[in-house]
């Protein structure tokens, strides 16, 4: 079976003390294994998506304005790659099997060209890690699932700022889309 990591909004804004839209230390005490993943995967060479959110600053027409102060705004180190992850993609960003992606929207499948990709490289199961598994996480899983992907998530490589909501996707992700859990593979 082909696969793919997606490494969904793993950013500054997401993830340091001082980012905009923070989940803080449970997004910081996953570096390391989001770290891991992604090596493991570009040296299996097995494809790697980093899919990061991008805004432009007081966009009138961008639902999110309205529901978040603004975060991973176009140009800014707020959407740079959180911690080490940023040195593992400088590293392999020109390989063929590592891809960057704008988003602008919570799932990583709405507006771009991820589908396209993926099933161009006969890929059918996609691996998921980053931030907000109550958010984007979760709605790119939901996207997964309707297009007929396998699904498989990562408890230690998933975190968000809503406790309770992390909790709540995790079960949707096994009990809903049928997912599985990587981390006991």
């Amino acid at each position: 079976m082909m696969k793919a990591l997606l490494n969904i909004d793993y950013t500054y804004d997401f993830v340091a003390d001082d980012g905009k839209l923070t989940c803080g230390k449970p997004g910081q005490a996953l570096e390391n294994e989001i770290v891991r993943l992604t090596e493991q995967f570009i040296e299996n060479n097995e494809y790697v998506v980093f899919a990061v959110d991008v805004h432009d600053e007081n966009d009138p027409y961008h639902p999110e304005t309205k529901l978040f102060p603004p975060h991973n705004i176009r140009g800014t180190k707020g959407r740079d790659l959180y911690g080490k992850l940023q040195a593992v993609y400088d590293e392999n960003k020109n390989r063929d099997n590592v891809y960057y992606m704008d988003k602008t929207r919570y799932s990583a499948f709405a507006g771009t060209d991820l589908d396209m990709k993926l099933r161009a490289r006969g890929i059918t199961e996609v691996h998921l890690v980053g931030v907000c598994t109550d958010i984007c996480i979760l709605h790119t899983a939901v996207d997964a699932y309707n297009k007929g992907y396998e699904i498989v998530f990562y408890e230690k490589g998933t975190a968000s700022f809503n406790q309770a909501g992390h909790e709540w996707a995790l079960g949707h992700f096994t009990n809903t889309l049928g997912a599985k859990k990587g981390d006991d593979q």
